[in-house]
């Protein structure tokens, strides 16, 4: 069913789970479809191809290359003794910055883009209504979240078994753990970094409904994702940084611990929620109250 006929179709008033469905899977598929996102997936996929090939020239340098002297994401210096480092330093990498840019695009398009396109007024004669509608996009986003994160994870661990060797792993905390709990905690690693992006998501939802134009959204939603990174960074405001949405995105590292850390882990997760909670209710109530006139 296409998002045309998710529409076309609905014949009652209150539109049934299946029209809900159908307006999801298309939302998805057109989401997906995109050469805009698919280019968006295609750059996250070769960060871990990247860092790998870098990884693996500077071992081959020389006696003592590819430990990163401490430098470099976590993990990095692991990644030569066990490829599924380098799951974990990929999703270091681009946690910061090229996830959640990737997030804010399509955030920032979902209800501006079709404004821009002279489509929502379009979607709205159906009778879903501005709030189903609004959930579904945003539905759609945290789906983009979790595609986004498991194409990094995927191309690391596809990268890490062709480039170095795979085994038992040693913990951040000195403890050995088998491959299949190592693999068991990188993909809980990888989930945990997508309902980290729950608060970007939300954000740039509600930055959507203030204007009608798909690129001043996602350009808005993209410079307010840098300058809070910007202001993560400065020491003078460390008394606002632990309120700022990327303040506990690293803390997923903690899930290499053992026994876990779950301090970081637990604040990140009611931080993500809240800005979720606080931008997801301004975005229902700017778009549930707007004149759609596109």
């Amino acid at each position: 069913m296409s998002r045309d006929e998710a529409v076309g179709s609905a014949g009652a008033r209150r539109p049934s789970p299946l029209w809900t469905f159908g307006l999801l899977r298309s939302e998805l598929v057109i989401t997906v479809g995109r050469w805009r996102t698919l280019a968006l997936l295609g750059v996250l996929a070769a960060v871990p191809v990247l860092v790998g090939i870098a990884v693996r020239t500077e071992t081959r340098g020389g006696p003592g290359a590819g430990r990163g002297g401490g430098a470099g994401p976590a993990f990095i210096a692991q990644i030569t003794n066990n490829g599924l480092f380098l799951v974990f330093t990929a999703l270091a990498a681009t946690l910061p910055f090229f996830l959640p840019m990737a997030v804010g695009v399509v955030a920032g398009d979902a209800i501006a883009g079709e404004a821009s396109a002279g489509t929502l007024r379009y979607l709205l004669v159906a009778p879903a209504g501005r709030t189903r509608l609004l959930l579904t996009k945003y539905a759609t986003v945290m789906a983009f979240c979790v595609l986004a994160t498991l194409v990094v994870a995927v191309s690391a661990l596809i990268v890490g078994a062709l480039l170095f060797p795979l085994g038992d792993l040693t913990t951040i905390s000195g403890t050995r753990i088998s491959f299949a709990e190592g693999l068991g905690r990188a993909l809980l690693i990888a989930l945990v970094v997508a309902v980290s992006l729950v608060g970007v998501a939300a954000l740039g939802l509600f930055v959507s409904t203030l204007t009608q134009s798909g690129i001043a959204a996602m350009a808005t939603t993209v410079g307010l994702l840098i300058t809070v990174q910007i202001l993560d960074q400065i020491p003078q405001l460390h008394a606002i940084q632990p309120y700022l949405f990327s303040h506990y995105w690293l803390s997923f590292a903690d899930l290499m611990r053992d026994p876990v850390y779950w301090d970081g882990l637990v604040r990140n997760l009611g931080l993500q929620a809240l800005y979720a909670g606080v931008f997801g209710s301004a975005a229902w109530a700017r778009f549930t109250t707007k004149d759609i006139s596109a």
